[in-house]
């Protein structure tokens, strides 16, 4: 409301002064003899020049043409005004997400991308609603399963450049909760989110160089961050990732991860380790190793940032190989200052 005050103020203001100038200065221009659409159009014309002196009843162009002149002023004022308007003080929607209130988002879209797993598409209220949540942050789902309110993490991979919705990948299990519960939702059906949360808040001068840990849907975080570092022209974070899973089939988006390769082979670069590897698999075999991290990611430094997510088993690994490796040891809860990063 406030910023409409501002911008009508402004634009009467503008318009009253641009108004009373211009008649103000056809006026004495007049009383000078000068034509003040001949100022305009030809060039300011001396009063000495052979040409006749211009007067109300001489002039060529006639009261009309200062009207006109008048009209198209008013008629760029307002066009201006309108520009600034919509430019800079066009209302726009506050982020929806609010980290103490549970609020219900509908289902629009689910796109399959592997046998149990899914793109889950949830609409916001408007169209040009943005979800508000920070680079590297995570938000709640809540469902009552058997009686029980049921609470899980997931990380969007959407960002706010995304308007009016926003989007989950999601691999279910059939012992799973809350991951079961979604895979079971029907188009239009909702479900109870709640955020942003998380200490992980990422920016183009967070490091110079973050190395990747993902296995399975721990590769939500990192494509997040991902997207969000190499679409910025003025970003030159580094990024390399390690992407563990068990069959080739269960690489979640790994053609847009080869694209992301392909487009920036400076910046960004993968590789894959698979339990069960086909024939002529060029990728690591098995789990992830030491040898692996220390080929593949930066080592350790103060300009580095070193991210995992992953299932319990593997995360447990990761510490030890890294502990070998001489990085610090990642909190219980990790911070944003630390150099592992574990989601």
């Amino acid at each position: 409301m406030n910023d409409h005050v501002l911008v009508l103020g402004s634009f009467l203001l503008t318009f009253t002064t641009l108004f009373v100038g211009s008649r103000f200065l056809n006026a004495k221009l007049e009383e000078a003899g000068y034509d003040f659409s001949r100022l305009i159009l030809i060039g300011l014309e001396p009063k000495g020049d052979t040409t006749p002196a211009l007067s109300k009843n001489n002039m060529p162009f006639s009261s009309t043409t200062i009207g006109y002149t008048h009209f198209v002023a008013l008629a760029l004022a307002l066009a201006s005004s309108a520009f600034i308007y919509l430019k800079f003080a066009s209302p726009k929607r506050k982020p929806v997400l609010d980290p103490k209130v549970w609020q219900e988002f509908t289902l629009r879209e689910k796109v399959v991308v592997s046998p149990n797993t899914a793109i889950y598409r949830f609409a916001l209220r408007h169209p040009d609603d943005v979800l508000g949540l920070p680079i590297g942050q995570h938000i709640s789902i809540s469902a009552e399963i058997n009686g029980k309110e049921i609470v899980r993490s997931y990380t969007p991979t959407s960002s706010d450049d995304n308007l009016g919705h926003f989007d989950l990948l999601i691999k279910s299990y059939e012992k799973g909760n809350i991951s079961r519960y979604v895979s079971l939702l029907k188009i239009g059906d909702k479900v109870r989110v709640r955020g942003p949360k998380g200490f992980f808040k990422y920016s183009p001068t967070l490091a110079r160089e973050i190395g990747m840990i993902a296995g399975g849907t721990g590769i939500t975080p990192m494509l997040q961050i991902i997207r969000a570092a190499l679409k910025n022209p003025t970003d030159r974070t580094r990024l390399s990732l390690i992407y563990a899973n068990v069959n080739v089939e269960d690489i979640l988006l790994k053609k847009e991860l080869d694209d992301l390769v392909a487009t920036y082979p400076d910046r960004f670069s993968v590789f894959y380790v698979l339990n069960n590897p086909p024939e002529g698999w060029t990728g690591g075999v098995g789990f992830v190793t030491k040898a692996q991290i220390e080929q593949y990611l930066p080592g350790t430094a103060n300009d580095i940032k070193l991210l995992m997510c992953g299932p319990p088993p593997m995360m447990t690994a990761m510490k030890k190989h890294l502990a070998e490796l001489n990085y610090p040891a990642p909190r219980t809860v990790s911070k944003l200052e630390d150099q592992v990063f574990l989601f």
